[in-house]
């Protein structure tokens, strides 16, 4: 459903399938899971390597979680976006790739070593990895981060102007 389908000046909330979809639709690298509420997303459980527990914690950019199972430690990634995960995934391995910054990923068990030459392997892990929230929530919904963007810059234009006004 289109953004302009839903009323973004209400808060609104989505039950999500375990399966992480209501309908399988398949993208190019698996199941594409459906935009609800908070836009697109997905959240990533993966243990952290022996002896890397200090680097993750250095990291901070996203909201990011590091918990202990009884295994060791763990590390949680939750990302909200506009775009489908397709998508999201071709532009962080792009990025990455272009930048030459490395991703907090290449700290945990599993993630391929290859992952800025190889981003089917990249696309694998996360896959494996990733849990479908059964609920999501937005307080406005289906609103992307260049709408809210473009109403603020809208709502501080309009504040000078009345300013001037005075």
């Amino acid at each position: 459903m289109a953004a302009t389908d839903h009323d973004w000046s209400k808060p609104a909330a989505m039950a999500v399938p375990k399966e992480g979809y209501f309908e399988l639709e398949r993208g190019r690298y698996g199941p594409l899971y459906p935009r609800t509420p908070a836009c697109y997303g997905f959240s990533i459980i993966a243990k952290v390597k022996e002896g890397r527990e200090e680097v993750p914690l250095r990291l901070h950019y996203l909201r990011w979680v590091l918990f202990d199972v009884g295994s060791g430690l763990h590390f949680q990634y939750q990302g909200i976006f506009d775009t489908d995960f397709d998508k999201y995934t071709e532009d962080a391995v792009r990025l990455f790739s272009q930048t030459g910054i490395t991703t907090v990923f290449t700290n945990l068990e599993g993630f391929p070593e290859d992952w800025k030459e190889n981003p089917d392997a990249f696309v694998k892990f996360v896959r494996d990895h990733q849990c479908p929230s059964f609920l999501e929530y937005g307080e406005y919904p289906y609103v992307t981060a260049d709408e809210i963007k473009k109403a603020l810059r809208l709502k501080a234009a309009f504040s000078d102007m009345l300013d001037q006004m005075q």
